[in-house]
């Protein structure tokens, strides 16, 4: 299932804000010592989904201190591994002999069986970022591999960084929206993401399971075509092309989903064409401009799709809407 807790220091009284994110850190995330300069007034926001056994957290917080000590190791391990998306200011970490520090778009994994010193500076906002907090047994990668990449500078902006950045954080932002349902599925695609992420930095690809590769893999195909959809020669040539794909292979991965390609792309356009026609700030644009913004080129076309999905007319649709 999916069970989503928001916390938010502000919400208390000023003298009860640290010791609350303190202990809240300990129980919902892992047990560790911290201080912060703003203890007297700590301000900090968390938002942690459970799904399953996988948790995701979108955090923010001041400037700090974090220790996490041999003792506390033997005396609470979760054999876990925590992954660290910075998005905004930055962290720094010690552990296993390294000291690392990431900046916004970058990312850091540690592990929690292991002491750690860390610190995260805010300069003059507050730092922010999305953390993944998993058992390493659910990693299909070896663990005297994995453990290279503990305390090790990774990038999340560009390829399979950035798509699991951009992923984790539309993930956490949507949350009050997922279904019971969703957790099992979120969970594997999560998962998913990140094995195909470390694994391309250990270069162990081969050794990932199938069912990764090709979950990752359309995971990655959907993020392109989202960013090319107003694009009107986006087509499955273009897209097999842009991953070293055949276009058989590209069919073939989306007729696993019960979709084809095109299916997938003419739906995505017309849920942005729906957005906007029942956007009240938009309302001066004609429906014709609004259909080439999303690649729809013949109106005659757009405006029979439209129907066919919405039962409406785009016209009918943007006033019913206004």
């Amino acid at each position: 299932m999916v069970l989503v807790t928001d916390f938010r220091t502000q919400d208390l009284p000023v003298g009860e804000r640290f010791a609350s994110w303190y202990d809240m850190t300990a129980g919902a995330l892992i047990p560790n010592v911290i201080r912060s300069d703003h203890e007297a007034d700590f301000r900090a926001s968390a938002r942690v989904l459970e799904l399953g056994r996988v948790q995701v957290s979108s955090l923010t917080y001041p400037s700090l201190e974090t220790r996490r000590p041999a003792s506390m190791v033997r005396g609470s391990d979760p054999e876990s591994l925590q992954l660290m998306v910075t998005l905004r200011g930055s962290h720094r970490i010690l552990q296993g002999g390294r000291d690392t520090t990431s900046g916004p778009g970058e990312v850091l994994l540690y592990d929690t069986s292991r002491p750690w010193h860390g610190w995260a500076n805010a300069g003059p906002d507050t730092v922010e970022g999305v953390m993944v907090q998993f058992p390493r047994a659910l990693l299909p990668l070896p663990a005297d591999k994995v453990r290279q990449l503990t305390g090790v500078h990774l990038s999340g902006k560009e390829g399979m960084g950035a798509l699991l950045s951009g992923y984790l954080t539309q993930l956490t932002a949507g949350a009050t929206a997922y279904t019971a349902a969703d957790g099992a599925r979120l969970a594997t695609v999560t998962l998913d993401l990140l094995t195909a992420f470390l694994a391309r930095h250990l270069e162990v690809s081969a050794r990932v399971p199938p069912h990764t590769h090709w979950n990752a893999q359309l995971l990655e195909i959907r993020a392109f075509i989202h960013r090319h959809l107003g694009d009107p020669a986006l087509s499955p040539g273009v897209i097999a092309a842009a991953h070293n794909l055949s276009v058989r292979s590209l069919h073939r991965l989306f007729r696993d989903q019960g979709v084809t390609v095109a299916g997938w792309i003419r739906a995505r356009r017309l849920e942005r064409c729906r957005r906007d026609l029942a956007d009240p700030l938009l309302h001066v644009r004609p429906v014709r401009a609004i259909a080439a913004r999303w690649g729809f080129t013949d109106p005659a076309h757009f405006s029979r799709a439209f129907r066919t999905a919405y039962g409406h007319s785009p016209q009918e649709y943007r006033r019913l809407h206004q």
